[in-house]
């Protein structure tokens, strides 16, 4: 599959609200730089409409924000441009880190080897980072687990390794199929994690789930919303992010979450994640 490469000049401020807007508009992974934004789309997702969105969205910052160039790239070459990027981290109770990097991990942690390819959701990004913090929070030992937009399928891997019994996470992307399927068996819970292309309707109705998570975007988790808690058992645990500051009062006015509780909302920078249950 090809990608448009776009390379956009936005001050280090408005970043993370740009990479907000961009996601809605299906732009798939970025590269935080000083002074610019390299983001990345597929190249049949990419027209004339979507480029002159982008410019209008830049035209709304501050400064002289605009696209410094524009190439097309192919798929393969993504994990070159995030080995010089992604590096080991320690993020709560896991140790987060690509097959490539050498770090050990501490004796107290849990680890995550996680190889990237166009997928959003390495741990780099803070909205990973908060759903990680989370998760031993909520996952318990025998639970169910839902991966709502899984990307490289980090989230449902560290379910699995807190003792849940199985997760089925999804995507729409085929790229991020084939990358969670990956990470999934670096990290030896390929038995335990069901990893399926399309949204929610790919989950029977009849399904509950002890914990689901959405790591998604504002718009696509509202549209969620309905499903998600109807697919969440009674005592179940749902956790959303992917959601900036902004969004919270817009979430927690959406008619689905009415029977549910926000237990707790931690945040990272202009990021969130919330953290509901069923009440």
């Amino acid at each position: 599959m090809k990608y448009i490469k776009l390379v956009l000049s936005v001050t280090n401020d408005y970043q993370e609200a740009l990479i907000a807007e961009l996601l809605e508009l299906e732009f798939d992974a970025f590269e935080q730089q000083d002074g610019k934004l390299i983001t990345y789309i597929s190249r049949e997702r990419f027209s004339d409409v979507s480029r002159e969105r982008i410019e209008q969205v830049l035209a709304a910052y501050p400064g002289e924000g605009h696209i410094q160039s524009e190439e097309v790239v192919a798929d393969q070459n993504w994990n070159q441009e995030w080995e010089r990027t992604i590096k080991a981290q320690r993020i709560g109770q896991f140790f987060v880190k690509p097959t490539w990097d050498n770090s050990t991990a501490p004796s107290n942690s849990i680890l995550l080897e996680i190889d990237p390819k166009m997928a959003f959701g390495t741990g780099y990004h803070e909205t990973t980072r908060l759903m990680l913090q989370l998760l031993p929070h909520v996952v318990k030992s025998g639970d169910l687990v839902m991966d709502a937009g899984t990307g490289t399928g980090v989230l449902s891997i560290a379910a699995i390794k807190l003792g849940a019994e199985r997760a089925v996470a999804f995507d729409i992307d085929d790229w991020s199929i084939r990358n969670a399927q990956e990470n999934v068996l670096i990290n030896q819970v390929d038995r335990k994690v069901e990893v399926a292309k399309g949204s929610i309707e790919i989950v029977p109705d009849e399904t509950e789930f002890d914990v689901i998570l959405a790591n998604i975007n504002r718009n696509t988790i509202i549209d969620m919303l309905p499903s998600l808690v109807q697919h969440l058992k009674s005592d179940g645990m749902l956790v959303l992010s992917g959601l900036l500051i902004s969004d919270k009062d817009t979430i927690l006015e959406q008619e689905a979450l009415k029977k549910l509780t926000l237990i707790q909302s931690i945040r990272e920078n202009d990021w969130i994640a919330l953290q509901f249950k069923i009440t």
